[in-house]
């Protein structure tokens, strides 16, 4: 009996040591991962730089504490403000975090305007995180039974339905805020339309709302773009990141600019590990290794590359419903509930993930190169034929 507790419904398999986009488990067998830790390992595994970093950092200085300067939060808060134009980061641990600390400034910003019961807009299929602000802003009832009551304080609008978000702009005097995902992860890789950013940041600026954005999955670099939200060009007022920040190392971050910039101050939040010098070698290291091999161009390619393949294999395959997503960032809806998939998957030795019950989620390593992603589709395409015909 295992005395870890039962949270997870884990597959059978338990690996031992990785490398770039490679997996091994204990009787040797090599695994393709399409999945990356759900978008975590950006670099892949046991990346040279990565580990060279790690191990200076390790020898020098794991942790500090808050209560004092920390230099590798300086470096890694210049770095993602400079590729993100926001204006400063307080640091975590995930994204659960992350967005747990957005909330809280929207609620500060709100109650510095004299609304007594600051809410904020969220998403229906979204995904921010199991604490209990997070899942309660969440639109999944099946992560939020048996939790109840849940926090207040949100009110949930249709992904990607601008005209839902006027019309709460009409007749509620208490919003502050709107959280959305660029892509929604979790959701099934649902996309906005071209012009829903621009135009929420609109409705932003002229309600003097927060327009704020989960990136926690879709950022860094995973669709091509630092940040998802750069495809559409606006700037939004806070930013959350976590995943694929460290490459593996837990690190979250909440950046703020504009109207939102100077909401925390001293003994406002605050976290014990976040940020710590380890953490942030890690964020270092991974955007540093990021600009110096051109992969956010490399993850747009072969994205495009992914997605081609999918089509040109999948083409005429009953049930095969739709092909979208950004970048590194790829869904395969299915006409039918597809979890089966990721054990048949396991058994040929390729990782993915099936996300609301019914899409293949792909969330590759940015360090995948074109002969792994044939790899990829030559291994993942039959078993969707044989899936669908069965």
């Amino acid at each position: 009996m295992s005395h870890v507790m039962n949270t997870y419904a884990r597959l059978p398999v338990a690996f031992v040591r990785g490398s770039g986009a490679w997996l091994w488990d204990a009787a040797g067998k090599r695994y393709l991962d399409g999945l990356s830790g759900i978008a975590v390992n950006t670099l892949g595994h046991a990346h040279p730089r990565l580990t060279d970093a790690l191990t200076q950092q390790i020898n020098t200085l794991i942790h500090c504490s808050n209560v004092y300067q920390v230099n590798g939060q300086e470096q890694l808060a210049d770095k993602l403000c400079a590729l993100s134009g926001m204006d400063e980061v307080f640091f975590s641990n995930s994204g659960a975090e992350a967005n747990e600390a957005a909330i809280k400034i929207a609620r500060m910003f709100g109650h510095k305007r004299g609304i007594e019961l600051p809410t904020v807009i969220v998403m229906e299929k979204s995904f921010h995180g199991r604490t209990m602000a997070t899942l309660s802003a969440t639109g999944n009832y099946k992560i939020q039974a048996g939790f109840e009551p849940l926090v207040t304080g949100f009110v949930r609008v249709p992904y990607n339905d601008i005209a839902a978000i006027r019309h709460l702009a009409e007749h509620h005097n208490n919003i502050v805020a709107v959280l959305v995902e660029p892509v929604q992860g979790e959701g099934g890789i649902r996309t906005l339309d071209v012009d829903f950013l621009p135009q929420l940041r609109t409705i932003c600026d002229t309600q003097n709302w927060l327009l704020m954005l989960d990136e926690v999955q879709s950022g860094i670099g995973r669709t091509g773009k630092w940040f998802a939200h750069q495809h559409t060009g606006i700037v939004p007022d806070v930013m959350t990141l976590a995943k694929g920040l460290g490459s593996g190392v837990p690190v979250g971050a909440c950046l703020a600019a504009g109207k939102a910039t100077g909401t925390f101050q001293p003994g406002n939040h605050g976290s014990t590990f976040g940020g710590n010098p380890l953490a942030c070698a890690a964020g270092i290291t991974t955007l540093e290794v990021m600009e110096q091999d051109g992969l956010l161009a490399h993850a747009d390619t072969l994205g495009k590359f992914i997605r081609d393949g999918l089509a040109q294999q999948l083409q005429g395959v009953a049930g095969v419903v739709d092909i979208r997503g950004h970048g590194l960032m790829i869904g395969v809806e299915l006409a039918k509930p597809c979890g089966e998939l990721v054990k048949l998957a396991l058994a040929k030795g390729l990782l993915i993930n099936v996300t609301a019950d019914c899409v293949v989620r792909l969330l590759p390593p940015l360090i995948m190169s074109t002969e792994e992603a044939q790899q990829l589709l030559d291994m993942l395409c039959p078993l969707i034929q044989e899936f669908m015909q069965s």
